[in-house]
């Protein structure tokens, strides 16, 4: 049986940028919710801090909260802000940097196969 495990409160309206907080020099993670199937996980990035190049079994779809970001995505730059979001393939190396403070929700689906 997959079960989902969450931090969030059940039947309740949140704002997903308001349960994480900034550090300065630091990224913040703060796990939503996990299951074998993939993972939900917010982030606060400081201005400058970044994840280096990686690459991830799962889809990754990167929603920005807050501020501003950019990624690179199989060598190709993508800047995004907040409102926007952009999936980065699985399997395809990927990194992230802060080009200034941002919050972002990531959102890891691996495929069924």
């Amino acid at each position: 049986m997959n079960v989902l495990k969450s931090e969030l409160p059940r039947a309740k309206a949140v704002r997903l940028e308001q349960q994480v907080e900034y550090v300065a020099g630091s990224v913040v993670s703060r796990t939503l919710a996990k299951a074998p199937g993939g993972s939900i996980t917010l982030f606060a990035f400081d201005a400058g801090q970044e994840l280096s190049e990686h690459t991830a079994p799962f889809d990754a779809f990167v929603q920005v909260l807050d501020g501003a970001v950019e990624l690179t995505i199989g060598g190709e730059r993508v800047a995004a802000s907040a409102g926007e979001t952009v999936l980065m393939p699985a399997g395809v190396p990927h990194a992230v940097k802060a080009t200034e403070r941002f919050k972002m929700l990531l959102s890891m689906v691996r495929e069924r196969t």
